[in-house]
């Protein structure tokens, strides 16, 4: 029987394809994806109309963060097995029914299905959208893999610079109750459904035997540098190593540290200066998620690219010890001023972005390219646990203290506070990691003939094809 559509033979490319249609076909899913760092434009609407609590506003992100982790955990091998077109298939389904069941949710009332449809089924439509590039973009670009990675990555990072000014503008204009959230959800399905279409559409991966061009091989180009290995290592195997779980701690405290202020980035600011002569207005609250957003999409690009010349480690040494002083600066001098205010938070959602970015080529260079996609999925579940963390953190600490009958600044020091030792831990993690052992390491004829096999099932269909229209 011939394959399908979504078979990831059908998406070999052909010779002469250009690399540089691949990440594209990336960014429309992840740009659509990205919405979720949008979420706190939501919250306000949320609780008014349906008298929730910003701990419980905050539940349908934090669901949607931990299916994300969860769903690509478990679906890594999926996606290396069937393809990028498949996932991204995937993605497409899910997320826009989880927009469509929100939207019905919304509409009755039933706060339980907007949890369920956007922190479920969305949630794993974000996971299995967010790592559905990143193999392929590593085996395009192994010369260059935290920009390239950096590239589409960016796109879920800049999400919510279109998401946020765009779903404040259909609250205002379809109001703020339940009517106004459900038409706001029912235009997000759709319209991200359209879009995510585009990706599927233009995926290709290469075929096998495929090389960059230049005079050099990729691998012998990095196995010059510190960390970097030619060898390949299994998921399977990965998952055993001490390499896998500092790595683990790194990501996880990166991303907790920087969720905490995104999820509440628009009540955040406002709550900081709403004491001063010049509050903070709801839709300057807005911007300034936007503005978030930009640096989150910039960081994931600059700070990738960084890493292909500095390296790595010294990269996240970067992210984590001068993302503490960031915070430092705004627990000490924060409310003072507010272009330093929002100076700092824009460094640490930079360096935030920029960890997620520069992930998959850390994994590249310590596992190799063999399983990378799956090594990348089982990693995220340490941005699952920060989803839970970040927020709960961040709320529930600001809650008490406004129960406690504190206002403004006030509300969040206890918190940031605690970002700071999160981070101190990540960088301790980071300083531990080291070549993995070789005993973990997979023949390299093994792992040759798994990626013959894969290229071998595009060429024979593109075989098959041009005997069949006599080419």
């Amino acid at each position: 029987m011939a394959p399908g559509f979504l078979d990831r033979s059908r998406s070999v490319a052909p010779p002469g394809w250009s690399r540089w249609l691949v990440p594209p076909a990336a960014l429309s899913v992840h740009l659509s994806i990205g919405q979720a760092y949008a979420w706190s434009v939501f919250k306000p609407a949320l609780e008014s109309s349906l008298g929730l609590s910003g701990t419980a506003s905050a539940l349908p992100f934090q669901l949607g963060i931990v299916m994300l982790g969860l769903s690509a955990a478990f679906g890594g091998t999926l996606v290396e097995r069937n393809g990028p077109r498949w996932a991204m298939a995937v993605s497409l389904l899910c997320f826009s029914s989880g927009f469509l069941l929100a939207a019905l949710g919304a509409a009755t009332g039933q706060y339980w299905l907007v949890v369920f449809g956007y922190g479920f089924v969305g949630g794993i439509g974000l996971g299995i959208g967010y790592i559905s590039p990143v193999s392929t973009l590593i085996k395009w670009f192994p010369d260059r893999p935290g920009m390239a990675t950096g590239i589409a990555i960016m796109g879920f990072g800049g999400g919510a610079l279109i998401a946020s000014p765009w779903s404040a503008q259909m609250l205002e204009s379809f109001g703020d109750g339940k009517d106004g959230l459900a038409a706001a959800f029912l235009v997000h399905g759709l319209v991200y459904a359209a879009f995510m279409a585009l990706g599927v559409l233009l995926v290709r991966v290469p075929a096998a035997g495929w090389q960059p061009p230049g005079d050099r091989k990729p691998q012998e180009q990095q196995s010059q540098k510190p960390l970097v290995t030619t060898a390949h290592v299994s998921a399977r195997s990965a998952v055993r190593t001490p390499q896998f779980w500092c790595l683990w701690v790194v990501l996880c405290m990166n991303v907790t540290a920087g969720i905490g202020i995104l999820e509440k980035a628009a009540p955040m600011i406002g709550d900081f200066f709403a004491d001063t002569s010049t509050p903070v207005s709801a839709s300057a609250a807005a911007g300034f998620v936007a503005l978030l957003s930009l640096a989150n999409m910039g960081g994931r690009f600059l700070w990738s690219s960084t890493s292909d010349v500095i390296g790595r480690k010294n990269m996240y040494r970067c992210y984590l010890g001068v993302g503490a002083l960031m915070y430092l600066g705004i627990v000490l001098l924060g409310d003072s001023s507010k272009p330093l205010f929002i100076g700092c938070a824009l460094v640490i959602i930079s360096f935030y972005g920029g960890g997620f970015a520069t992930v998959p080529a850390y994994l590249k260079d310590l596992f190799g390219t063999y399983e990378v996609g799956a090594i990348h999925g089982r990693l995220l579940t340490a941005w699952s646990t920060a989803g839970v963390l970040g927020p709960l953190i961040v709320n529930w600490v600001a809650d008490s203290q406004e129960a406690a009958g504190r206002s403004g600044p006030g509300l969040y020091g206890l918190a940031l506070s605690i970002m700071i030792g999160l981070l101190a831990v990540g960088f301790v993690a980071n300083e531990l990691i080291r070549p993995v052992d070789p005993k973990h390491h997979v023949p390299e004829p093994a792992a040759g003939a798994a990626a013959e096999s894969a290229g071998r099932q595009g060429g024979d269909e593109g075989a098959e094809r041009e005997e069949a229209t006599g080419r």
